[in-house]
């Protein structure tokens, strides 16, 4: 009985761990984790040793910063594909899919990557296949610009200054592209990360109006001409904006 209430008061620790990331800090020390939870260094570098050996945390090899791992991620992935969720977003988008008749994807930021979380496929017989839980960078692509242009931005500057971030990528000229994306209320990709493909991208706003999400509209680049475009653009900013009022409630 002694050995599961130790057992029981580790788990209880690892997750009020995983919970100091809950906040706006993506990277921790060790000391600063230890104040956070109120336990010695020691115990939390046991305890961030085995995280770490699960992939729910990561260890920036060059600061000796803590950051979460990519099993939370796919965890992440896993509830936003719930029933809950779906049952919000999935009528929407493929409503919105009926109305142009090309693949919808529904994007989220964790970390330096986005991940698809939900799709609902174009019928036509030529078209882009979304498959559900996939890992794609930020700095290509329609929704990689809108998840980036709505961040706040000492958030933008900690995804940018992560050492992941491309170096040959320039840094200012970026951050004014995504300025434009903001002003202009959407983002267009053609052919940026894949040959062949184009997209459309609007923000989803939550109930503290921090974006949530990147709802996208893609397909083969030969069928998003100037007129097709003008035309998926309102039509993507009217379902976002009713995922948003419904998020809020």
């Amino acid at each position: 009985m002694e050995q599961e209430k130790g057992t029981v008061r580790s788990v209880e620790r690892a997750l009020d761990i995983l919970l100091c990331f809950s906040g706006m800090e993506m990277e921790l020390g060790l000391s600063d984790i230890a104040k956070k939870v109120n336990l010695h260094k020691s115990t939390v570098h046991r305890l961030l040793t085995s995280l770490e050996s699960r992939g729910f945390i990561r260890r920036h090899p060059q600061t000796e910063k803590y950051r979460l791992g990519w099993s939370v991620l796919e965890l992440v992935s896993n509830v936003y594909q719930s029933d809950d969720l779906s049952s919000i977003v999935l009528p929407e988008m493929t409503q919105l899919r009926d109305e142009v008749g090309e693949t919808i994807s529904l994007y989220i930021r964790v970390g330096n990557e986005r991940i698809r979380t939900q799709a609902v496929e174009s019928n036509q017989p030529v078209r882009r296949v979304a498959n559900i839980g996939q890992r794609l960078p930020l700095h290509v692509g329609a929704s990689g610009k809108v998840l980036l242009a709505w961040l706040d931005s000492h958030l933008l500057d900690e995804v940018m200054n992560d050492p992941s971030w491309p170096k040959d990528l320039p840094k200012r000229p970026f951050k004014e592209a995504l300025q434009q994306t903001r002003e202009k209320g959407y983002a267009i990709s053609i052919e940026e990360r894949e040959t062949g493909a184009a997209a459309v991208a609007v923000p989803i706003f939550g109930r503290d109006k921090q974006i949530v999400a990147a709802l996208s509209i893609s397909g083969p680049v030969d069928r998003f001409t100037d007129k097709a475009v003008n035309r998926f653009i309102p039509a993507a900013q009217r379902t976002a904006q009713l995922i948003s009022k419904m998020l809020a409630r």
